[in-house]
């Protein structure tokens, strides 16, 4: 017996922005092939309707995947984690305009619920480019514009592992931008600055992998949230908390995605070690393929 389990589309590449076709045509098969990106074993993972208890999807752009929801929905639960920054070209070389963003966002809510799509306005990166004021500046413009379109936005801090302390310290040679390094107690103190500014806009901000943030305006988070499934769709998905880091929250679920893989360039991207080959591995990949990219 097939256990059924959620899907989760993905963390570690944006599929909607660029690999809709091929996972159309993974939904049309009922399958999709993944490998374990540290061991290398392979899993074949069922997308029959009956053995998925929902799909979450991640992305900056659902532009390609838009057409396709209506489908989708007769088929699916779905939850969507829309991520809106402001950064397109600073900090986000290839990522599509607020205002597209934005009329996407609103798109998604409509044919589904203010409660169906979340904002992530995720990471915060305060470089010389990128201070306090302009992400003040952002967050109300976009807390303004997506108020009734959604009930909650979550934030983090960049963390800054080996493969984005490089990026950025190829940023500074590139663009003179450089990191602005808070500590713990800043970090917290601006979260709830940004938690108070979207409560004036019926939106709750909750905190991804970072506990230390929570606080007056600012509650845990869980990303991938069975509980607000469960409430949206009147179901009773019973799967275990299953942090894929420290602080995490979300309940357990399978990534069908692949590091290496997204184009976006954005400077502060934990799933991408080389921009370049990420682009040469989106330019190769075959939308037909069961993996996404072919097995070295």
């Amino acid at each position: 017996m097939v256990m059924k389990m959620i899907i989760s589309a993905s963390r570690r590449t944006d599929i909607p922005a660029f690999y809709a076709q091929w996972f159309m045509d993974k939904v049309k098969k009922g399958r999709v092939v993944v490998y374990n990106p540290f061991n290398g074993q392979k899993r074949e993972i069922s997308l029959k309707t009956e053995n998925v208890d929902a799909i979450v999807f991640w992305s900056k752009n659902f532009g390609p995947l838009i057409p396709h929801l209506r489908e989708l929905k007769d088929k699916y639960r779905l939850y969507f984690l829309f991520t809106i920054t402001g950064l397109s070209g600073i900090l986000e070389d290839n990522v599509i305009s607020v205002e597209k963003a934005i009329k996407q966002f609103i798109e998604i809510s409509r044919i589904f619920s203010p409660g169906h799509v979340q904002w992530r306005f995720d990471p915060i990166v305060i470089t010389s480019a990128t201070g306090p004021e302009f992400y003040l500046k952002n967050f109300t413009y976009l807390a303004r514009r997506l108020q009734g379109h959604t009930r909650r936005c979550y934030i983090s801090f960049a963390t800054l592992y080996g493969k984005v302390k490089r990026s950025f310290d190829q940023l500074s040679k590139e663009k003179g931008i450089g990191l602005i390094l808070w500590d713990e107690q800043e970090r917290r103190e601006f979260a709830n600055q940004l938690g108070r500014i979207a409560s004036e806009y019926g939106i709750t901000v909750y905190s991804c992998c970072s506990d230390y943030l929570v606080g007056e305006f600012v509650r845990k988070g869980s990303c991938v949230d069975v509980d607000a499934i469960n409430e949206l769709y009147s179901c009773d998905i019973k799967v275990p908390i299953n942090p894929t880091r420290p602080g995490c929250g979300c309940y357990k679920s399978v990534d069908i995605g692949v590091y290496n893989t997204c184009p976006h360039g954005c400077r502060y991207c934990y799933a991408n070690s080389n921009i370049i080959k990420a682009k040469e591995n989106y330019l190769s990949h075959d939308p037909f393929s069961d993996f996404l990219i072919a097995r070295e």
